[in-house]
């Protein structure tokens, strides 16, 4: 029973983590500056002006992993994890979406891990990133006329 209770996580470990996460921020900053510039036509004015503001909660989410990273005792990383880029809009806007899917399990991953730390804490600064991320999955995926992506299967795998 007291195994079960043991951190899954090593501090280190989580620090190498956050450190990509926060490296999917960054791409996401520069990802969101591009693509709401570059944008073109009326069917995707609104989805480029959300975009825009996705930007400035992107880098507010890079601001607090680095913050969490640092009170850890570990380095925040400056790389930003590579951009992809079309000149196709919907093609943009699948990149956004695979990427915010790709953060939002991560996330969720991250959530268990802080609190098997007893890291509620930095738990609760992700919490309440992950529900800015999950609300750009809708944007993303209302603009492109499908379905969010159902999560949990990959949850369970996670």
């Amino acid at each position: 029973m007291a195994q079960s209770q043991a951190p899954t996580i090593t501090r280190p470990q989580l620090i190498e983590l956050l450190n990509e996460d926060l490296s999917r921020e960054y791409q996401a900053v520069i990802a969101y500056v591009n693509y709401s510039q570059v944008l073109k036509g009326a069917k995707y004015m609104s989805i480029a002006k959300e975009l825009e503001a996705h930007a400035h909660e992107e880098l507010a989410h890079a601001l607090t992993i680095a913050g969490q990273i640092d009170y850890l005792g570990g380095m925040p990383t400056v790389t930003a994890s590579p951009v992809r880029q079309s000149d196709k809009p919907d093609e943009m806007l699948r990149f956004d979406l695979e990427n915010e899917n790709i953060t939002v399990a991560n996330y969720r991953t991250r959530l268990r891990q802080c609190e098997s730390l007893g890291e509620y804490a930095i738990a609760e600064s992700i919490r309440l990133i992950l529900v800015q991320e999950q609300e750009h999955q809708v944007d993303l995926a209302n603009a492109l006329g499908i379905d969010v992506p159902d999560l949990s299967s990959e949850q369970q795998q996670a």
